[in-house]
């Protein structure tokens, strides 16, 4: 059992960079592996990066390799999101997220859901 609350979407400009925030409470964070999700007006649900429970290990969709990184301190029960060099295509509502699995990167893996925190990237 886990709650999620995302924060730190905002407005910026390409080639610019945001920091996303997901904190967690139900005193079971660690034991989950968590992911970050986005989802534009008219397109289904984006799998973007995920993180084991250790931290140890990360997986990233193509399109934001090398760009976007995924971390998380389990002391502080929060996984962050730094995003770089954004591109217009980023624009998305973002969403944290928690699997039982050792390793998830469909929607499906996922049993705890954050609200989500818009990001929108101008030209």
């Amino acid at each position: 059992q886990v709650q999620l609350v995302e924060s730190g979407g905002g407005l910026v400009q390409a080639g610019g960079s945001l920091r996303l925030s997901c904190a967690a409470s139900g005193r079971t964070f660690s034991i989950y592996t968590m992911g970050w999700f986005r989802q534009a007006p008219g397109k289904e649900r984006e799998f973007v990066a995920t993180i084991s429970r250790t931290g140890d290990s990360t997986a990233y969709v193509d399109s934001v390799k090398g760009r976007f990184t995924i971390s998380r301190d389990n002391a502080k029960n929060t996984v962050y999101l730094q995003m770089n060099s954004l591109k217009p295509q980023d624009t998305a509502v973002y969403y944290c997220a928690a699997s039982g699995a050792l390793y998830a990167s469909r929607w499906y893996d996922y049993n705890y859901w954050g609200q989500g925190t818009q990001v929108t990237v101008s030209s």
